[in-house]
Order: C-alpha cells, then sequence, then structure tokens
C-alpha cells in the first residue's frame, strides 16, 4: 500500500507537521530524507531495510559513499544529500555555540562533537577556544593519531589559546573503538595541558571523551580536572 493510501495522521509528513519532527521514528524521519521508495517497497519500507542493514542511524549516516551508494533506490546524489544534511547539523549547533555561553546548553556542546569527531575512524584531539563569556570563538583539530595512540604536544595547544586570545577552552578527543572510559593516559594528559594553560591565564573548562553512539564522557562531571 503507498503512504498515499495510508490514514492521514499515519503519514510521516502529516504527522511531523501535526505533532513535531519528534513524534516521528527514526524510519518515519528517514523516509521522509528519501521521499519515495523502489518497486514494492514504500520510503518506510525502504527506511527500514536500510536501518535494518546498518544498525543504527549513525552507522547509516557514517557509511562510506561506495557502500550507501550500492543499494538499490540510493546512490551518489542521495549520499550527498545525506552528507549536506549532516553538515548543516553541525554548523547549526557550531552557531548556537557562538551566540551564547556553552553552558547554558551543554547538550549542544556534546552534540556537536559527536557528529564531529564522534564517527572519525581515527583518533583525534580538538580544541573548542571560549571567550570570557563563554562564546565560542573558534575550534580546530590539532592531532591526529591512529586508533590508539595520539602525540599531543602542550605547547602546540598554549600557542593556539594565545593567537585566539582565547580566555578558556573545551578539549576534546575520540575513542574510534567506542570504548567511553578515559585512560590514563588521557587523564595524565589533561593534567599535563591543564598545567600548561594555567601559566598563560587560560581556564580548561571540561575535556570530553567522545564516541559514536553514546554521550561524550565529561571529565569535569567525573571529578578528574
Amino acid at each position: 500500500m503507498a503512504i498515499t493510501d495510508w490514514p492521514e495522521a499515519e503519514r510521516p509528513r502529516e504527522k511531523l507537521l501535526g505533532r513535531g519532527a519528534e513524534a516521528l521514528t527514526d524510519a518515519e524521519l528517514l523516509a521522509l530524507f528519501l521521499r519515495v521508495g523502489i518497486k514494492g517497497k514504500t520510503a518506510v519500507d525502504l527506511a527500514r531495510d536500510l536501518l535494518s542493514r546498518f544498525g543504527s542511524l549513525t552507522r547509516l549516516c557514517t557509511s562510506p559513499a561506495t557502500e550507501f551508494a550500492s543499494i538499490p533506490g540510493m546512490g551518489l546524489a542521495k549520499y550527498a544529500q545525506l552528507q549536506a544534511a549532516m553538515e548543516l547539523a553541525r554548523r547549526a549547533l557550531s552557531e548556537q555555540m557562538q551566540a551564547s555561553d556553552v553552558f547554558d546548553s551543554p547538550a549542544t556542546v556534546r552534540n556537536w562533537l559527536r557528529l564531529k569527531i564522534g564517527t572519525l575512524p581515527h583518533e583525534v584531539f580538538c580544541v573548542l577556544l571560549l571567550d570570557a563569556r563563554n562564546h565560542l570563538i573558534a575550534a580546530e583539530e590539532l592531532f591526529r593519531g591512529t586508533l590508539t595512540q595520539t602525540s599531543v604536544y602542550p605547547r602546540e595547544v598554549v600557542k593556539l589559546a594565545l593567537r585566539h586570545n582565547a580566555a578558556a577552552v573545551i578539549l576534546a578527543h575520540n575513542h574510534p573503538s567506542g570504548a567511553r572510559e578515559p585512560s590514563t593516559a588521557d587523564e595524565l594528559l589533561t593534567r599535563t595541558l591543564k598545567q600548561a594553560l594555567d601559566l598563560v591565564d587560560v581556564r580548561v573548562l571540561d575535556h570530553f571523551v567522545v564516541t559514536a553512539l553514546a554521550e561524550p564522557l565529561s571529565f569535569a562531571e567525573r571529578g578528574l580536572l
């Protein structure tokens, strides 16, 4: 049965317009993005198949272009649209952090970090640079390492903070393995960076460990700063 033959209250578009996007399931939201299905399957059926194949929205949205485009009904054009939607979400969250105190909405910072570095296959270390009102000045990736180790040089972090005239920073790195707990090396690095930045009067507000499928872990909330 075509979606147009469904009761109006059950159609994804009408459901969104009447009750808001949060009322839709993952499959229904994805169906609105897909717009049309394929022969024998509605857009919702196709969306359910995609979620079943990839296991989650996160894995779907971060799948390689070749794998995504090889699925019947998809293609490189649809892949480009999906990546554009992801980037729009990142930029919208970045604008929110620039416009207000990042601690007014800590979920915004966490969501941005997950979108930015949570799904990368390699480990990266990035710094969010903040002004005296805790508004975002810039976010920069400083170091890139292997899946198990990243070398971070304190002098480079200090130079970056001074170049942007930052009053405070938030540190973040990802664990591609999916392990959310900080390692002993993570804790040692945080203490080293905090000591180096204290010398130039730049506060370290937090350090997040970021993974794809879980909320980023906060060093501040764990009492590790």
